[in-house]
């Protein structure tokens, strides 16, 4: 088979809109691709047809995204596509990482720094020296530390941190005042420096450092990215577009996707900005693509994302979704008395589900909150029913070096409760991203609980939006959303369907 015929045999079986993305191959291009609109087959569509094209250098192909099993993912693809090995598939952290370690000799003859096993008594000896306090407790500890990586990945340095929180009337957590908590993150930052420790976030910054001040090894890095593929570019914060410039440079050969409608992660320096700002940023773009046919859910799921959707301020940013599936049932909305009704009467349809054919590994409760899973968990037990929980993990969060090792080998946000095939799926909406299902059981559909602490409109409640909309769309038959009236038999407030769910 010639190269040619090689390259149209990639491309069979793509819609026009898919096709046109796949074989836009020079010049920025941006591809807005909905939920269940094929965009992973588009981008390694895309790789493959370039590669077989002769017109990109596989050892200069470069595809980052976020999680390790979207990385693993691309890989098999592109694997499957007859994508030379030399092209590499990886997560930001771990693609980085690879240049860091490989430029490290060049700029200085220091021990390479380790990844910090556990950041937790760094910060809390960085908190005990500047407020001459006992060691914090372990939820101060933890927003602490997401506070800190908040900052790195919003690109706020400590000095630049008091000033910050004085314009965005960001209170500092752990009942700190800003400028003590400038002071806490110097203090953190010096523990970690006389331990050679380093964290997550420090990779990227460590990375942007050697880009933007080693003239040689900056130049060995660039080389290496002649074409760049951006996944989910909707999350990207401040310091991974700043690590995107500066490993292009001059160079224009960027491919950005992702959907602003599934923006979730605001709250931890994600922003659609730079997906939306794109065509101006890189004017003139070569390509500018939509994908707005959804193949994975019903009609009747697309219609109801569509109608989360509908009434939001920031409408015209969104893609409005069609779907090719042939009719399902009916979306099911129900009513329950508590919690503990809700998660019983979600047990129920799960085994009617699998009485009638259906796999219990086809099955998933998606929570907002983690706090959630417990009652859920408890009814799966007492019907026999295995699963397994996905929670939040925090966006910015410690990580073993072993862990780091296997970046892009190991899903780590995932904990397993049972053995074998067949588990149900408990997971909260942020922990489901980038994830399907046959049949999606959506609880808690409550003001207070989606969206969470009813807040006012404005930003919080378009990130409540779009997540949301992300916990519809990972459903492809069948969507069931459910509220309890109260948390318990016992009384308490009486909670009001979501607001998402009026009109």
């Amino acid at each position: 088979m010639s190269n040619q015929e090689q390259a149209e045999k990639i491309l069979e079986g793509l819609d026009p809109s898919q096709r046109r993305a796949a074989t836009a191959l020079e010049g920025p291009v941006r591809i807005i691709a909905g939920a269940g609109a094929g965009k992973t087959r588009t981008i390694t569509s895309r790789i493959a047809y370039a590669c077989a094209q002769e017109a990109w250098d596989p050892s200069r192909t470069l595809a980052v995204t976020f999680s390790v099993k979207a990385a693993g993912e691309l890989r098999s693809r592109l694997s499957a596509l007859g994508v030379p090995q030399a092209v590499k598939a990886a997560t930001f952290h771990s693609a980085a990482l690879h240049q860091l370690r490989r430029a490290w000799p060049e700029i200085t003859d220091g021990y390479f720094p380790q990844v910090a096993e556990d950041l937790r008594p760094y910060m809390s000896r960085a908190f005990q020296q500047v407020t001459a306090q006992e060691d914090p407790d372990p939820v101060q500890l933890r927003d602490l530390l997401e506070e800190v990586g908040w900052a790195k990945v919003s690109l706020i340095a400590p000095d630049d941190y008091t000033r910050v929180c004085a314009a965005s009337h960001r209170t500092p957590p752990a009942g700190l005042e800003p400028d003590q908590m400038s002071d806490v993150m110097e203090a953190f930052e010096r523990e970690k420096s006389y331990h050679a420790a380093m964290d997550f976030n420090d990779i990227l910054l460590m990375t942007c450092h050697v880009l933007e001040d080693f003239e040689e090894a900056a130049a060995i890095i660039r080389r290496s990215v002649g074409w760049l593929t951006v996944d989910e570019y909707q999350d990207v914060s401040p310091l991974q577009h700043r690590l995107l410039d500066l490993w292009l440079g001059e160079n224009r050969s960027v491919c950005v996707v992702g959907d602003p409608a599934q923006t979730i992660y605001s709250f931890a320096g994600a922003s659609s900005y730079y997906l939306l700002d794109f065509d101006h940023e890189f004017s003139p773009i070569a390509a500018d693509v939509e994908l707005g046919t959804d193949y994975r859910s019903t009609p009747q799921v697309v219609a109801c994302a569509n109608h989360i959707l509908a009434t939001s301020p920031e409408r015209s940013d969104y893609l409005r979704l069609s779907s090719q599936r042939e009719r399902g049932p009916k979306v099911n909305m129900m009513k329950y008395e508590d919690d503990e009704t809700e998660a019983a009467g979600v047990v129920r349809r799960i085994q009617y589900l699998i009485s009638r054919g259906a796999q219990a590994g086809q099955c998933a409760v998606l929570t907002r909150i983690n706090a959630q899973q417990s009652v859920i968990c408890q009814a799966l037990k007492q019907a026999g029913i295995h699963y397994r929980v996905r929670t939040d993990s925090g966006w910015q969060r410690s990580i073993t070096a072993a862990q780091l090792a296997q970046l892009d080998d190991a899903e780590l946000l995932e904990t397993l409760r049972g053995q074998g095939p067949g588990l149900v799926t408990v997971s909260t909406i942020h922990a489901s991203k980038g994830l399907e299902f046959d049949h999606v059981f959506l609880v808690g559909c409550s003001e207070g609980l989606m969206p969470f602490g009813s807040p006012a409109a404005g930003p919080l409640l378009e990130e409540e939006r779009r997540l949301m909309y992300v916990a519809v769309t990972r459903a492809a038959d069948s969507l069931h959303i459910s509220f309890a009236e109260r948390k318990n038999q016992a009384g308490g407030p009486r909670r009001s369907p979501s607001r998402f769910l009026q009109g």
